[in-house]
């Protein structure tokens, strides 16, 4: 079998995910989604984005099928989209735990993070763990190995 450090992977997981979700206002965006933020004005009061950027960012989101538009409409007002995560979109969730464990560990400031995200029913924090498929704690990367998928396409040198 060969060793993954020496495989070009033409087809890699991350590297997909990255062109969806890699940018930081993507990530915002969807920060906020989790929150329970739906309209434009709010999401662009909430993540500083430039109008035209949340304009693209969220369409790129629709069109990835992480969000999905819902019309609402004011009264005496024209009618205008709500964007509402879509399962594929919810299915981010743990990876945005993940992210803010890392940066709650690494980057917080000295008196702690500025949100704790904890479980509706108990009050404890959410955290990520990893874990095998037989359920083993994987205390992390120096407790696995990846090795070739069934997918794997090499890539030309």
């Amino acid at each position: 079998m060969r060793d993954m450090q020496h495989i070009r992977v033409d087809n890699c997981s991350i590297e997909r995910t990255l062109a969806v979700i890699g940018e930081k206002w993507t990530l915002l965006v969807l920060r906020e989604a989790f929150n329970g933020v739906r309209r434009f004005a709010d999401l662009q009061a909430r993540t500083g984005a430039p109008r035209q950027v949340l304009s693209a960012r969220l369409a790129g989101l629709v069109t990835e099928g992480l969000l999905r538009k819902e019309p609402y409409q004011e009264p005496g007002q024209r009618q205008r989209d709500e964007y509402r995560l879509t399962q594929k979109g919810l299915d981010l969730y743990p990876i945005m735990i993940a992210l803010t464990q890392w940066g709650d560990r690494y980057v917080a400031d000295p008196e702690g993070p500025a949100v704790v995200v904890t479980h509706r029913d108990c009050g404890e924090p959410v955290e990520v763990r990893l874990q095998c498929a037989k359920g083993h704690e994987v205390g992390g990367a120096r407790e696995a190995t990846a090795r070739p998928g069934p997918g794997l396409r090499l890539r030309s040198a």
